[in-house]
């Protein structure tokens, strides 16, 4: 089972869309609201060099990482294996 982490912010119309898709789709993901949490947004910027929202951690059971910017369904169904 994958490990999957969304960073969004509470007025991110694409963060709103994304988390639907995975709710849709019956992916488990942890969710962080990097505008309510100063240490989530610090660990999205050292994972992902950026502070655009979404940004979503895919964690394989081997230990790969997969970081997907923005919402992009094609890249988030290709990590996920979906």
């Amino acid at each position: 089972m994958k490990k999957v982490t969304v960073y969004s912010t509470t007025t991110c119309p694409y963060c709103v869309m994304l988390k639907r898709w995975l709710d849709e789709k019956g992916v488990e993901y942890t969710d962080y609201l990097v505008d309510k949490n100063p240490y989530a947004a610090q660990m999205m910027m050292q994972q992902s060099g950026q502070s655009g929202v979404p940004f979503t951690t895919i964690e394989s059971e081997d230990g790969k990482v997969d970081g997907v910017i923005g919402f992009d369904r094609t890249l988030m169904s290709e990590a996920l294996g979906i």
